[in-house]
C-alpha cells in the first residue's frame, strides 16, 4: 500500500492542508493509502493546525481539526514511500536527516503536478486567508495528481 508522508517546517499550515486534501481525494476514489504529515521543525509539536488551515479545509468540506503537530523521526524514512516536502528549504533537510537505510522516495509536492515541477507551495503563515486558498488550491491539485498515480 502506498504510503505518503507531507513535511513542512512546522506541520500547521501547508503539510496538514495536503494531508487534508489527499485523504479527501482517496475517500472520494476510494483509494487504500496511508497519509501523515510532520514538521521539520518541533515548535508545535501536539499543537492542533493553524484555524486558519483548519477554516479553509472546511470550507472545502474536509475535517483537519483532529491532527496534531509532530516532527519528522528517522523511521519515517523507511515507514513510509514517499516523503514529501512543501519547499526546498524542507526538501533540503530532509535529505540531510534521511538514515543511509531510507527507502522512502523524497520529493517536492508540486513536483507530482505538471508545470508545476520544482516549485514550492506558498507559505500562507505570514498572510492572511487569502494565503491559505492559494496554499489549498495547491495542495488540492497536487491531491488529485498524487491520487491519480496511486489509483
Amino acid at each position: 500500500m502506498p504510503s505518503i508522508l507531507f513535511v513542512c517546517l512546522g506541520n500547521i499550515c501547508r503539510s496538514p492542508l495536503a494531508e487534508g486534501a489527499l485523504r479527501a481525494e482517496a475517500r472520494r476514489l476510494n483509494l487504500d493509502l496511508h497519509i501523515d504529515s510532520a514538521g521539520t521543525g518541533n515548535w508545535h509539536a501536539g499543537e492542533p493546525p493553524d484555524a486558519r488551515a483548519i477554516a479553509v479545509a472546511a470550507r472545502h468540506g474536509v475535517d483537519i481539526s483532529g491532527l496534531r503537530a509532530r516532527q519528522v523521526r528517522r523511521a519515517d524514512f523507511r515507514r513510509f514511500t514517499h516523503v514529501i516536502a512543501l519547499d526546498h528549504d524542507n526538501l533540503a533537510d530532509l535529505r540531510r536527516l534521511a538514515p543511509s537505510d531510507a527507502t522512502a522516495g523524497l520529493s517536492l509536492l508540486l513536483d507530482h503536478v505538471p508545470g508545476r515541477e520544482g516549485q514550492a507551495v506558498a507559505d500562507p503563515w505570514f498572510g492572511d486567508a487569502a494565503g491559505f486558498d492559494a496554499t489549498w488550491a495547491e495542495v488540492t491539485a497536487a491531491a488529485r495528481a498524487l491520487a491519480r498515480l496511486a489509483g
